[in-house]
């Protein structure tokens, strides 16, 4: 997994924070230094709490679950959207539905009711219908699929939450604090990172610095899937060697069990001989 340089950062404009006035005290130690009245993010910072993040991201998926990435920032949606798709993870892009981790059993029931409407698409039950009923299905199906199309194949809780901006996401923040699920997120000078489980110091509005952040989570996902798939492929061929192993120790009993009964039988049959012999020497 390559690491990001501090270049890549500068030219992305990840050091860049909000104005003075603006801070978040918290985020103190993360700054290095206020220019022009803008408070500037210590890279050396960034790229350890990136590194830490990235490390902890690839266990939780190299374990087989899933992490959910939220932003409806403009910047942000169309790059979350693209690389959640790629990798095959649960994504929030449009609207945080209020209790979508707390009542997820609801949300659960929105999604399947999203399914059933595309399940009567194909079996003609809507072509039965007026035009009425067919264009108000259609309206509620674009409208469900608008907001929970990125977590369709979500069947129980994600794992953890990587966020950009928890300013703007802050209902997914206290949702994810109330059911302990580990959050990440990119956190600009204007936010509390104490907030998170695993804070990335970093520029959450510029679209080039949000690529770069959310590309190097990615690849830290990919590196878990990737990870996964050569534990169950070792594991299975593990499993397959020992079955070999048993069967031939098996076989090898069988082959051995009728080897053994001649053997004996052609003592007996020496000491029987034996005896006739001295039998027939007394005499």
């Amino acid at each position: 997994m390559a690491q990001v340089t501090q270049q890549q950062m500068l030219d992305a404009g990840v050091h860049f924070g909000h104005l003075k006035r603006k801070w978040h005290p918290k985020m103190a130690p993360y700054i290095f230094m206020e220019k022009n009245d803008i408070h500037l993010i210590d890279l050396n910072q960034t790229q350890t709490k990136l590194e830490e993040a990235s490390n902890a991201i690839r266990s939780i998926v190299r374990s087989g679950r899933k992490v959910l990435f939220v932003a409806t920032k403009k910047q942000a949606k169309e790059i979350i959207e693209s690389e959640a798709q790629r990798l095959n993870m649960p994504y929030v892009t449009e609207r945080w539905l209020g209790g979508m981790l707390t009542n997820f059993a609801t949300v659960r029931k929105s999604i399947k009711k999203m399914s059933n409407i595309d399940k009567m698409a194909q079996n003609g039950t809507l072509a039965t219908m007026s035009k009425k009923e067919r264009l108000m299905i259609s309206r509620e199906k674009e409208k469900l699929q608008r907001v929970l199309g990125g977590i369709e194949d979500l069947n129980r809780l994600p794992a953890a939450l990587f966020i950009v901006d928890i300013k703007n996401e802050h209902i997914a923040v206290k949702e994810a604090q109330k059911l302990n699920i580990p959050t990440f997120a990119m956190v600009d000078t204007n936010s509390d990172p104490t907030q998170v489980d695993f804070p990335i110091p970093a520029n959450d509005d510029a679209t080039k610095s949000i690529a770069l952040i959310t590309r190097a989570i990615m690849e830290a996902v990919e590196k878990g899937m990737q990870e996964r798939k050569y534990d169950k492929d070792s594991a299975e061929e593990s499993s397959d060697q020992v079955a070999v192993a048993e069967g031939g120790v098996d076989e090898a009993a069988v082959l051995a069990a009728p080897a053994t009964g001649n053997a004996e039988e052609n003592g007996d049959v020496a000491e029987t001989a034996s005896d006739v012999s001295e039998s027939s020497d007394e005499a």
